[in-house]
């Protein structure tokens, strides 16, 4: 009975880890620029940014960078006592 409960509170643990949060905000935001990047073509943002879709290459940045996040948190999880 002893090990569920580390278990749980090993899973609460790596749930509520900063690492995690920061994935899922940079996640969001990602998913958002990238549709943006993918559906809103509009000439005149294309002139500001000298012909290279912001939206798009920054939404796709930040999906990586949530998914190194992820992977931290996997291959290091978060030490419980």
């Amino acid at each position: 009975m002893s090990e569920q409960p580390e278990e749980v509170s090993s899973s609460a643990a790596a749930l509520f880890d900063l690492r995690t949060v920061i994935a899922l905000l940079f996640g969001v935001y990602g998913i958002v620029l990238t549709l943006l990047g993918l559906f809103d073509n509009d000439p005149r943002q294309l002139e500001k940014s000298a012909g290279i879709d912001m939206n798009l290459w920054t939404g796709i940045g930040m999906l990586v960078i949530a998914v190194v996040f992820l992977a931290w948190v996997r291959l290091r999880p978060p030490a419980t006592s």
